[in-house]
This record gives C-alpha cells, sequence and structure tokens, in this order.
C-alpha cells in the first residue's frame, strides 16, 4: 500500500478497511465521477460511506491523547506520520511528495512539508473525511 492509501486508511478506516482501502493513491490526479459525494459512491462496510464523513480532528486528537509523545498534527507532515505510526524520515517524505507528484526541491524540505501536509489533508477531504475548517486551503 502507498504511503498516502497508509494515512488516508488510517485516518479514515482505522479499524479495518486492508487492501480495498488503497484507492486513496489512486485519486491523486481527481476524485471519482461521483463529484462531491465521491466516497458514497465507494460502498464499504468500514468506514465513511455508511456513517457520514469521518471527523478527521476527533479522530487525530483521539490518537494524540493516547499517545506519549506531544505531536502537532495539525501543522506538521512529520508529526501527523508519526502519530500514525509511520515512517516520518525524510526518504519516507520524499516517497509521499513522489505519490502525490511534488514537482518543487525535494531538497528543501521546509517547503516540502508544508505542501505535503496541505496535500494529505486535501486527499482525506476528497477520500471522505470532515476536515476543519482552518486546515483547508
Amino acid at each position: 500500500m502507498s504511503l498516502l492509501g497508509s494515512i488516508v486508511s488510517k485516518i479514515l478506516h482505522p479499524f479495518g478497511g486492508g487492501d480495498a482501502q488503497a484507492k486513496p493513491s489512486e485519486a491523486n490526479a481527481q476524485p471519482s465521477a461521483g463529484g462531491s459525494d465521491a466516497p458514497a459512491s465507494t460502498p464499504t462496510s468500514t468506514g465513511a460511506p455508511a456513517g457520514g464523513p469521518v471527523d478527521v480532528e476527533q479522530v487525530l486528537n483521539g490518537m494524540v491523547a493516547k499517545n506519549s509523545q506531544t505531536l502537532n498534527w495539525r501543522t506538521s507532515i512529520v508529526d501527523l506520520m508519526k502519530l500514525l505510526d509511520l515512517d516520518s524520515s525524510l526518504t519516507a517524505r520524499k516517497q509521499l511528495a513522489d505519490e502525490l507528484h511534488y514537482t518543487g526541491d525535494k531538497e528543501d524540505s521546509a517547503t516540502m512539508n508544508v505542501w505535503l501536509h496541505k496535500q494529505v489533508i486535501k486527499k482525506l477531504e476528497e477520500n471522505g473525511g470532515k476536515v476543519p475548517a482552518d486546515l483547508k486551503d
């Protein structure tokens, strides 16, 4: 599964979903034909479509409450990946940048990290997540 797929799956489908939820990496070019209601067109028994949008903020704040580290998922892609128990190394972030078709300089990690965080939040919303207004572009 792609890094993006892992991120989306862990947030929007924390209790399962497996490979059936690997589609987010394919959705980075455009949302599916269902338009803004695209998640409803993906019938699964584990996630947003059956129970409505998944509250991303609630899920992640719940994870923060159970984590011994102080992690700021709202602004840091590194902290978000750590919170999800994913590799947050520069190599992993460059891989995520490749998956999301980042065209900037990957050696400028600060700029890349900001871009990655915005794109991940956008992809969470495109895949059925309810994203806090202050995190939207």
